[in-house]
């Protein structure tokens, strides 16, 4: 743990190479807000992926509909998650974001920006995927 003034790139930095001195490894995968800084350190100091957490991404695109249409948008990204496949994911990501761009275009520009950064997960085995999709244990 540590305390930083900002979450730019330079707390990130010192904050991951003070992990790797004490002896972090193997890193594949990091599951974070969207802080361009975390993400670009990970990258760079501990050569791993970025994931976004679906959770608060979730949460951030529910913000897009009012609360009567909030479930339909759940439902539909839901089945993004359920796909099998790195390349069945994506597709359906794309699926969704057309869907949903007659009435949320904001969502469905969000969505057309974050796909990479939500769906880095998939590149791993599907086995721990739904463990991993969140930096919450509680959810």
């Amino acid at each position: 743990m540590a305390i930083g003034q900002s979450e730019a790139e330079p707390f990130w930095t010192q904050f991951l190479r003070s992990l790797m001195r004490r002896g972090v490894r193997g890193v594949k995968l990091v599951i974070s807000d969207a802080h361009e800084g975390l993400k670009a350190d990970v990258a760079k100091v501990l050569k791993a992926s970025s994931q976004r957490c679906g959770v608060y991404f979730l949460r951030n695109a529910l913000a897009y509909a009012n609360k009567g249409q909030r479930q339909m948008v759940f439902a539909l990204i839901n089945t993004i998650c359920a796909q099998e496949t790195a390349v069945a994911a994506h597709l359906q990501w794309r699926l969704v974001t057309d869907q949903l761009r007659a009435k949320f275009p904001k969502l469905a520009s969000t969505m057309t920006g974050a796909e990479r950064e939500v769906l880095t997960l998939t590149d791993f085995p599907k086995d721990p995927r739904m463990k991993m999709c969140s930096t919450s244990v509680l959810e």
